[in-house]
């Protein structure tokens, strides 16, 4: 019967502070804070999680989800390439050739890595389609020597659509020197992919212009593999290729890009340390309202233990109105965060109009949006890990009105 009694005669407390506007001043501003802190870590992560979605599916573009290659190239990668395809869970595989070499202009040079692919077997959603800013991926037909070139390749040695350029490949050391081919292609458009690695350095030529260029003959320098789940790629495919017993190797998208990935986890860290300050600074705030409320009430609680509540009952009383006010909080937190977050499309150019910035500069980034992708396990986590720490500042304030010595306080009433 003690709990129900101790519930309510916090509840009522907490009611009552509204003839202290101090106290209720107080009160409200630690509510809003937890809300502020909780619905900015939840939009806060929702944006890094767009951000690594979308670094994901930019840096996979070309190289794909795994590549499965063999010493020496793949001679006979048409058997393999459908037994691939047919594996459930594979949407595609495509086979490539790739090639350091030297793209020149005139006199302008740079370095590049030359991609040769076949359109023909790309699916109709590749981002390499999808990335074209001139031409289409069709202009590589085999023996064309068209090439296709990243913006910011293009751009390093001046060539437009329609310029020729030369393509310089090493092939094999002799002596002392240096063997090494050189071709001239015809740029046929021009793509953006979004990232630097990409866009600076890549070049799509036809699988059989690149097999020439590099003196393949029939062998492809292996197959790219993309899957319906990005995360199970690298099981998937490793499975399939300890199976088969061939000594196939492959290498995954977790193996090719994991600097990035480590940078993007660091910084989802740190962000989610630094925002955690906001519900931190906020649960102070209710430390400092039920020390007031225990200052306040002092003959009340001395009342009260007269009367057979126990020390437990009091720190009970006072540990629901800290909790009341947490909960207040983040329940507002996580419907506002959901809301901004699931909405950051429409509000983010609505702040930009308001206040006449920029998020995402066009000259800086290559992402001209914020992406935002909601997850329900965050939401869940930050909801708790507040829901925790409002309750750990209960814990002071209440064990000092538990402290309160009834005689003393009654003495002078």
């Amino acid at each position: 019967m003690r709990r129900p009694v101790a519930g309510w005669v916090g509840l009522r407390y907490l009611r009552t502070q509204r003839s202290n506007p101090f106290a209720s001043f107080v009160t409200l501003a630690s509510a809003v804070g937890v809300g502020l802190g909780v619905a900015a870590l939840i939009v806060v992560l929702s944006v890094m999680n767009g951000f690594e979605n979308e670094l994901r599916l930019r840096l996979t573009s070309i190289t794909g989800h795994a590549l499965v290659s063999a010493e020496g190239g793949i001679a006979d990668w048409r058997p393999l390439r459908a037994a691939l395809a047919a594996r459930p869970g594979i949407t595609s595989a495509v086979p490539v050739v790739e090639l350091e070499a030297v793209l020149s202009r005139g006199s302008e040079l740079a370095g590049a890595i030359v991609t040769g692919t076949d359109p023909g077997l790309e699916p109709a959603d590749s981002p390499l389609r999808l990335g074209m800013r001139a031409g289409a991926l069709e202009d590589l037909q085999p023996g064309s020597r068209a090439v296709l070139l990243g913006d910011a390749l293009a751009a390093r040695i001046g060539a437009r659509v329609g310029d020729s350029v030369n393509l310089l490949v090493p092939t094999k050391a002799r002596g002392r020197g240096l063997e090494s081919r050189i071709r001239q292609f015809t740029v046929a458009g021009i793509f953006e992919l979004g990232v630097k690695d990409h866009d600076g350095t890549r070049a799509l030529v036809s699988l059989q212009d690149a097999a020439d260029l590099g003196g393949l003959g029939e062998r492809v320098a292996g197959l790219r593999v993309t899957t319906q789940d990005i995360f199970a790629a690298p099981a998937l495919v490793r499975d399939w290729a300890e199976a088969r017993g061939d000594g196939l190797r492959v290498r995954d998208w977790t193996q090719d890009h994991a600097t990035y990935f480590r940078a993007v986890r660091l910084e989802k860290a740190m962000m989610l340390v630094l925002m955690s300050l906001i519900v931190g600074v906020a649960a102070f705030n209710i430390v400092a309202t039920l020390v007031m409320v225990v200052n306040d009430k002092r003959p009340g609680i001395a009342i009260l233990r007269t009367v057979g509540f126990s020390r437990g009952d009091v720190v009970r009383i006072f540990a629901v109105q800290g909790i009341v006010i947490g909960w207040i909080g983040v329940v507002t937190g996580v419907l506002a965060g959901v809301v901004l977050a699931t909405h950051v499309d429409t509000v983010a150019p609505a702040l930009e109009r308001l206040f006449g910035f920029q998020f995402m500069p066009g000259d800086v980034y290559y992402l001209t949006t914020l992406p935002s992708e909601l997850r329900w396990g965050d939401v869940a986590g930050i909801a708790i890990v507040a829901l925790a720490m409002t309750a750990a500042a209960t814990i002071y304030p209440a064990r000092r009105a538990a402290e309160i010595a009834p005689a003393e306080v009654l003495r002078y009433e």
